[in-house]
């Protein structure tokens, strides 16, 4: 007797507990992952931090790794590799965790005979798990990359399934309407279109995230004038929409403490905040502080009289900077600011708003996407948003 092609991968995700859902169960079992990871995926690099080193089919990890639940990086630097050896600096595509996977999947709650948009098709297999739950024509899937999107097209096919692919910018309308939208990249805005595109009623999933933090499962729901509510959900690292992302950038590139119109004075706030690794608060900062980036720098160790210490700096890409200078024993902290933002200031606002609203974790936070394109984040319910300080 054969073997369903996806028994491996489905007998991991169940025995975790991740699987709930019966039909979604089938779909793992009819989709084999295997299928859909190229011949070279990139991993972190040891021996040179920030960048990924090439790994083929022949190394035994990338076999453990295809019936496992690692996500795994299918492309860099949009297919050009910029680094010695195939080296990469930015992965660009990738194949997701499977029980990422399975948890957005999930939660877009369809049914049978619903049609669902799907952006972002990577190497195709998100795609083929959803023809194999509703059927290739209830599948519409759209990848910005050409390349990216022949390479999917190639595995839909030679494993069985023909949903409609769509080869351009998925922040833009395809069609519809859909009742369900699935985003396997990530926002700092919501498009338009994926709202404008969902029957009234309709579910979108995506990850989102507004600023310093990488970004969260977002749910929404249509509301039919346009807009769109809902509540983060989990944990949901993903790349970020091409017209969405920032290059690689350090503070050096945009602090200049010796610049004569810098403003020093001290600051209340402890610098550290910013480096706060609760999730509320990271959503928090990010949509209270937006184009925030952050970058701290600690003393070094084998100095005892500044144990403990470090510069903090704050930057926005746009010609606004700041730096604190962080000491254990308290505040006031020596602090320095360039540009039209007072980044500190604003840091302070957020703080005080985050503090104010009970220190909300990620659960009790939701987002309503106007009609207008205002985000508008709230702690609980809509009508409790929280708004920076003016």
């Amino acid at each position: 007797m054969t073997h369903p092609p996806g028994l491996r991968l489905a007998r991991v995700l169940t025995r975790r507990g991740v699987v709930q859902d019966t039909a979604w169960h089938r779909a793992l079992l009819a989709v084999d992952r295997r299928a859909f990871i190229p011949p070279t995926v990139w991993v972190p690099d040891p021996e040179h931090p920030g960048w990924d080193r090439p790994i083929t089919r022949d190394d035994p990890d990338y076999r453990r790794w295809a019936d496992d639940d690692y996500a795994l990086v299918t492309q860099v630097d949009d297919g050009r590799p910029a680094g010695a050896d195939g080296r990469g600096l930015l992965p660009t595509s990738s194949i997701s965790q499977p029980s990422l996977v399975v948890a957005m999947l999930q939660a877009l709650d369809v049914r049978d005979g619903m049609r669902v948009l799907e952006i972002g098709t990577g190497t195709g297999y998100n795609a083929a798990l959803l023809c194999a739950r509703l059927g290739d024509a209830n599948v519409v899937s759209v990848e910005i990359d050409p390349a990216v999107a022949a390479g999917a097209a190639k595995n839909l096919a030679a494993a069985g399934f023909a949903p409609r692919l769509v080869v351009g910018d998925g922040a833009r309308e395809v069609g519809g309407p859909f009742d369900r939208v699935i985003a396997t990249v990530a926002a700092r805005r919501i498009p338009p279109a994926w709202i404008t595109q969902t029957a009234p009623g309709g579910v979108i999933v995506t990850p989102w995230g507004p600023g310093t933090t990488s970004a969260a499962l977002l749910r929404l729901t249509a509301a039919g004038d346009g807009g769109a509510g809902g509540r983060l959900i989990g944990d949901a690292a993903f790349m970020w929409l091409r017209d969405q992302r920032r290059a690689p950038s350090r503070w050096p590139e945009h602090v200049d403490a010796g610049d004569p119109a810098a403003i020093a004075g001290p600051v209340a706030v402890n610098p550290r905040v910013v480096t706060d690794r609760d999730p509320g608060w990271g959503v928090v900062l990010g949509h209270l502080v937006p184009d925030l980036a952050v970058g701290p720098e600690e003393a070094p160790e084998d100095d005892p009289a500044s144990a403990g210490e470090a510069t903090v700096y704050l930057f926005d890409r746009a010609g606004s900077w700041a730096l604190a200078e962080y000491v254990p024993s308290g505040g006031p902290f020596e602090a320095l600011r360039c540009g039209p933002r007072d980044l500190w200031g604003e840091v302070a606002a957020a703080r005080a708003v985050w503090e104010e609203a009970g220190r909300p974790g990620r659960d009790r936070l939701g987002l309503t996407v106007t009609s207008s394109g205002e985000h508008r984040l709230w702690v609980d319910a809509p009508d409790r948003v929280l708004s920076p300080r003016t």
